[in-house]
């Protein structure tokens, strides 16, 4: 699969499903984990999600320190699981932000896309992995039983990859 074919299978696994847990460390070394809107409408040729966090709180905070971070998102109604790690940024960037600006982050940025407190948080990939089920949930249980009953190796359920893209 070549990167341009990666980047679409992993945006076409992300793009409908609305949260992503973005964990980040803190100062005490604890992970810590937030539910955020994916606000990109591609992954970028830079690789790159966006999420909109207010300017004054833990995520803006701790990953000036620490850049290291994971989005994990898991649309369930498609048997869909991605895994994202990367490297995150806040940048100062007014015409994406008024790019990305949608009615629902009014809801957190009253101000809109010139509100003082919203940051741009940019998470560049560098690696993913994902698990896609495409086999319905009959023929899953029908594997894991067969599985079971047999004592043969875990039943093969879909497509599962690791992707580098740093």
């Amino acid at each position: 699969m070549t990167t341009t074919d990666e980047h679409a299978k992993l945006w076409d696994l992300i793009k409908d499903t609305r949260y992503g847990m973005l964990t980040h460390r803190h100062d005490d070394g604890q992970l810590h984990s937030h539910p955020l809107t994916t606000q990109s409408k591609n992954i970028d040729e830079g690789s790159t999600l966006y999420f909109f966090v207010p300017k004054n709180g833990d995520i803006a905070r701790h990953v000036a320190s620490d850049p290291s971070v994971n989005i994990a998102y898991a649309n369930t109604d498609d048997d869909s699981y991605v895994s994202v790690t990367g490297r995150a940024t806040l940048r100062e960037d007014q015409d994406k932000k008024e790019a990305l600006f949608n009615p629902a982050a009014k809801a957190w940025f009253p101000g809109g896309a010139t509100d003082p407190n919203l940051a741009l948080l940019a998470v560049e990939i560098v690696g993913a992995e994902y698990w896609d089920v495409k086999e319905s949930k009959m023929v899953q249980l029908l594997k894991m039983a067969k599985a079971a009953i047999t004592g043969n190796q875990p039943p093969s359920l879909g497509e599962h990859k690791k992707l580098d893209l740093g």
